[in-house]
């Protein structure tokens, strides 16, 4: 299904997920003030919430300036309009008045695609199964979990193949700042600090995490449980969650970054977790998905770690990830996975 926001055409859907994208499109244009989204869930509990509008018209507006985004262009839908993600993809193109193209969510949403879209929202997961196609999109913004170290290099020589113009960012975001407040790109150019939007101001509370001051999206000042580098007023680093920080043996390790560290040298995907133990307080595991063998081995085996108490003290594999509805890691599940798996 396609939807030409710059003509009156109302499509008839034939899908589930179309009959979703019109109710919404119908709520939208309902004489509410306000429509409601949904939290993922991966931080905590899920919960729904009313945001205006007109917050989520101007998110929509920054996003198209900055990519440059034109009346009559196309952009394609492939996330669940369930979550701010998918909503924002719509308001995007109604804001723009673009041609949506609706493609139901899926690990490959890219599989049919023959043709030049100019713009696309996906999750790391979706690029990694699309990296044949992705040369085909002008303007991709990846968001829903941070990208790994092997992912961005994948990206970059897959298109520097294909001699594309292609553009892609990273995004930092969550429903409550309407999708994104900061991008960092990967591709052409690789960036080491995302930079906030227009409007947008950062600080650190106590805890060294980031707040967020941005009134146009959001009414107050947003903590957030993401520990930070600010580089400037305009500029930081994601150095990892708090609530995902391991204290062991007195020293505390920010599993993100070791797991970008290792996703350098190998493809599955892995996390670092913190099991209890008496003599460190937490046991450092790293988990990886899928199947021990002899190339993993040897590629773990290069991997130099900052210290050695950075170095997991075990090294479990699992078949397959236990994750959240949006395809997010669940790590509260894996790392009790992980625990089972020790004391057996």
């Amino acid at each position: 299904m396609i939807i030409d926001f710059s003509t009156d055409q109302q499509p008839i859907p034939t899908t589930e997920f179309e009959q979703q994208v019109i109710s919404f499109i119908e709520e939208w244009f309902a004489d509410s003030k306000t429509v409601k989204v949904q939290t993922s869930g991966s931080t905590g509990t899920p919960k729904v919430f009313d945001i205006e509008k007109e917050r989520m018209q101007y998110s929509a507006k920054k996003t198209c300036d900055i990519l440059g985004l034109r009346e009559g262009d196309s952009a394609l839908l492939c996330l669940p309009v369930d979550y701010i993600s998918g909503k924002m993809m719509v308001v995007r193109a109604i804001e723009r008045k673009l041609k949506l193209v609706v493609n139901t969510p899926s690990a490959k949403p890219l599989s049919d695609l023959n043709e030049e879209i100019d713009f696309c929202a996906m999750s790391p997961l979706q690029v990694e199964n699309s990296l044949d196609k992705i040369h085909l999109i002008k303007n991709i913004i990846i968001g829903g979990a941070a990208v790994s170290e092997s992912l961005k290099i994948k990206i970059s020589q897959t298109l520097r193949s294909t001699e594309t113009q292609s553009s892609i960012f990273e995004t930092y975001g969550m429903s409550e700042t309407l999708s994104h407040i900061a991008l960092k790109q990967i591709y052409p150019s690789s960036e080491d600090y995302f930079k906030v939007l227009d409007g947008v101001e950062i600080s650190l509370d106590e805890r060294d995490c980031l707040q967020i001051f941005a009134p146009k999206l959001n009414p107050e000042p947003l903590k957030t449980n993401d520990l930070v580098e600010i580089n400037d007023s305009r500029d930081f680093r994601f150095l990892g969650r708090i609530d995902n920080v391991i204290n062991s043996a007195g020293l505390k390790i920010y599993p993100e970054r070791l797991e970008s560290l290792v996703k350098k040298e190998i493809q599955n995907e892995v996390v670092f977790v913190g099991v209890a133990d008496e003599l460190l307080g937490q046991k450092l595991l790293l988990v990886i998905e899928g199947e021990q063998n002899k190339k993993i081995t040897q590629q773990l085996e290069k991997i130099i770690y900052p210290s050695k108490n950075h170095q997991p003290k075990e090294i479990i594999f699992i078949e397959k990830f236990p994750r959240i509805p949006n395809g997010k890691i669940d790590r509260r599940a894996l790392t009790q996975i992980a625990f089972n798996i020790l004391k057996k």
